[in-house]
């Protein structure tokens, strides 16, 4: 499966794991992985470790997930995309919205 989760309400972390291509044909997996969660300030980490490619679509999701995020109080940190996920985060200026650790 291209999208996994892991909840951990102690933590108020939501993992989403994303591996393969992050595209538009994930996106109901990856909406699935938040919509649920109503924990005030819960992160929101999008593990890329695993992902080889994403689109504009991924980049779409992405910012659903922080509006969802911030109105929880909430905030998304991006995880170890390779470098040319990097790079496509990069020059979408994602930096600016939200945490990217490499």
């Amino acid at each position: 499966m291209a999208i996994s989760v892991q909840n951990s309400s102690e933590t108020k972390t939501v993992q989403i794991l994303v591996s393969q291509q992050f595209d538009y044909s994930v996106h109901q997996a990856f909406r699935d992985a938040y919509r649920n969660v109503s924990v005030p300030n819960s992160c929101f980490l999008v593990d890329l470790s695993k992902a080889t490619y994403m689109d504009s679509s991924a980049l779409g999701m992405i910012l659903l997930l922080k509006e969802h995020a911030e109105k929880l109080g909430g905030k998304v940190v991006i995880s170890k995309p390779n470098e040319s996920v990097h790079k496509i985060l990069t020059i979408a200026n994602f930096d600016q919205f939200v945490t990217i650790e490499r």
